[in-house]
């Protein structure tokens, strides 16, 4: 539906799901938090909604040989509501025992639903206080990726690492699994002696030490997918006053070269929209399984390692993880419908951080070649389909499916566009106070239309008409007012690109001085499939195939399995075999399948599917078959 010469405020209340117009805060783990108890997230089986769940204390240990973790998860509740059982999430966690108040307590499980688990069922009273829970993590939990010591990129020692996005925490951790949960935690870790842990907190080691005990502290309240760990041989070496960068100890000097400028980014961010909150930057590189480019963990981005290019080329990751800082970790999605109001402003955010440490002509060429992904993701689901809307309906659904690049490029065009409208200053102006006055809180799409127009667009009937809302939050594709950037470098990479295609002279291009965006660029618009003649001109003149830059490799092998150029194939079998994200070896796996490799697609897969983190392993298994 889409609504003419409504306000924002009424377009909402139409739309549904504008159940917060009632919230009250409250505090939590000494911040203020949004009483979500009137809006449904329909991912969590939880009642958090009606218990505070104010603090989490972990106690667990870690065996990497057995690929053991467990402990102990004790709640500090407050059942203001006299509600008669507690109902966590969980996925396949083995419960030993329940203590409630110090008494040992009945549990039972609700029916197990599909992509949410079965809720943990707990008696309480009134006055209880303490939940404490013993219990073990499955060694296939959807969360945890056990590495073995041949997996790593020192291939001495096992390593762990978690990834609790988006409804993942379940599977380690019984917890309200919902992203406009919040709640402050701290942890005693026990790992092998000679191996460090880190988490998504304070008390970060910088040096493993001798007893193999490490104590962690989140003061500030988080949702559960911001829960991360991860143990290994990991060293540690700082950038600046309150930035460093952790890695094993062979790739701890490339990662640290690489990050050189991670400090000034944060400061670059602090002057755009206010403070960064959480202390310490830090980042950890993780080994090559890690599925995703990099997941925002308060105090400690997890990163993977493609982005370790030996150029800096390609740290323009960390400034969407550092930006996620403001937009998603300060500020949540109070469900995963929401999810746009996470990544949608954290692109924004990052291509500002971006422009500011570049010029407008680099950042023009991020927002072209993210246009281009929306225009890609469109194509894919269907101009009219309703998941290209902003809001999205993930009911029933696995959350996700919402992790398109619908939420990310489509968000942040929108925010392009309100800028465009309203002047950069102006805009600037009220993010600043909508990160301030918002920090630490959970909110809606309804919430965040209804405080744009009280704080920014105050009933201006013409700017309503520009801006279009409806057509971008709750309407399909791409809306006809969609901002275009400006293609001053990508006309010269046009150019180049035809003057190829005319006479395969690939020698003859001036590219001198182009950054992966071009390449990218020059790639992307390539006729599917080229010929042999010029895939081996193109190779010959820029080592395509030897590529050390992953985004420019990982599309070189797809028009390489297009155009059956054969000599690729086996560079792209090792580039397989040491890369676990999944934007690179799902559309890689795709490609082969695609173009009638299939056998060549199992044969590859068979030998590194252990390489691979679970989720990667559940969207290949589906892929290659």
């Amino acid at each position: 539906m889409r609504l003419k010469g409504l306000s924002i405020i009424a377009s909402a209340l139409l739309f549904g799901s504008c159940g917060d117009k009632n919230a009250t805060s409250t505090k939590q783990g000494g911040n203020t938090v949004i009483d979500t108890a009137s809006v449904k997230d329909l991912h969590t089986l939880s009642n958090a909604d009606s218990i505070d769940m104010k603090h989490l204390s972990l106690d667990l240990e870690i065996d990497l040989k057995t690929k053991k973790l467990g402990g102990w998860a004790i709640w500090d509740i407050d059942n203001k509501k006299s509600i008669s059982t507690l109902r966590l999430d969980n996925n396949n966690l083995k419960i030993d025992s329940v203590l409630v108040d110090g008494k040992h307590s009945s549990f039972s499980f609700g029916d197990k639903q599909e992509h949410l688990g079965a809720a943990l069922l707990i008696p309480i009273e009134k006055t209880t206080k303490k939940v404490a829970i013993k219990y073990a993590a499955s060694q296939d939990a959807t969360a945890l990726q056990w590495l073995e010591a041949s997996q790593t990129t020192g291939k001495k020692f096992p390593f762990l690492y978690t990834q609790s996005e988006s409804i993942y925490a379940r599977s380690w951790v019984p917890c309200p699994d919902g992203p406009g949960i919040r709640f402050s935690y701290s942890a005693r870790i026990k790992v092998p002696q000679g191996m460090m842990a880190v988490m998504s907190a304070n008390g970060n080691p910088q040096q493993a030490n001798d007893s193999g005990i490490y104590h962690f502290d989140m003061d500030k309240a988080i949702p559960a997918y911001l829960l991360a760990l991860a143990v290994g041989d990991i060293r540690f070496k700082q950038v600046n006053e309150r930035t460093g960068v952790y890695a094993e100890p062979e790739m701890i000097e490339k990662v640290h070269y690489e990050f050189a400028d991670m400090g000034k980014m944060v400061v670059t961010a602090e002057k755009l929209y206010g403070p960064y909150r959480w202390g310490r930057y830090d980042v950890i590189v993780l080994p090559p399984g890690f599925p995703i480019g990099g997941m925002e963990n308060p105090k400690l981005t997890f990163c993977t390692p493609t982005v370790i290019a030996g150029d800096r080329s390609l740290v323009n990751l960390i400034a969407h993880e550092l930006a996620h800082n403001w937009s998603g970790n300060l500020v949540t999605n109070a469900t995963w419908d929401d999810i746009w109001m996470n990544e949608g402003f954290t692109v924004y955010f990052e291509r500002r951080i971006s422009e500011a440490m570049n010029d407008k002509t680099y950042v023009d060429m991020l927002w072209e070649l993210g246009y281009q992904d929306l225009e890609a993701a469109v194509e894919d689901f269907g101009k009219d389909s309703r998941k290209t809307w902003l809001k999205q309906d993930l009911k029933g659904k696995d959350a996700d499916e919402g992790l398109s690049d619908i939420p990310y490029e489509k968000g942040a065009l929108f925010l392009c566009l309100i800028e465009q409208n309203v002047g950069r200053e102006q805009w600037d102006t009220f993010l600043k106070q909508y990160f301030s006055e918002h920090a630490f809180q959970t909110i809606t799409t309804e919430k965040f239309l209804s405080y744009l127009d009280k704080n920014l667009l105050k009933g201006d009937s013409a700017l309503y008409k520009k801006l279009d809302i409806n057509a971008w939050v709750y309407g399909p594709g791409i809306p006809s007012n969609a901002p275009r950037a400006a293609m001053q470098r990508f006309e010269q990479v046009n150019m180049q690109r035809s003057n190829f295609l005319k006479d395969n002279n690939a020698l003859g291009l001036i590219t001198k001085g182009w950054t992966t965006h071009e390449w990218l660029h020059f790639l992307r618009k390539m006729p599917k499939p080229l010929n042999i003649k010029q895939m081996t001109a193109l190779d010959a003149a820029f080592q395509f195939t030897k590529a050390k830059n992953s985004e420019i490799a990982d599309l070189w092998f797809i028009m390489s399995l297009a155009a059956n150029y054969t000599i690729a194939y086996p560079e792209m079998e090792r580039f397989l075999s040491v890369t676990g994200r999944q934007k690179f070896i799902l559309p890689l796996y795709s490609e082969m399948v695609k173009t009638g490799k299939t056998n060549m697609a199992k044969d590859i897969y068979k030998k590194y599917r252990a390489n691979y983190h679970p989720l990667a392993q559940g969207k290949l298994d589906k892929i290659v078959q």
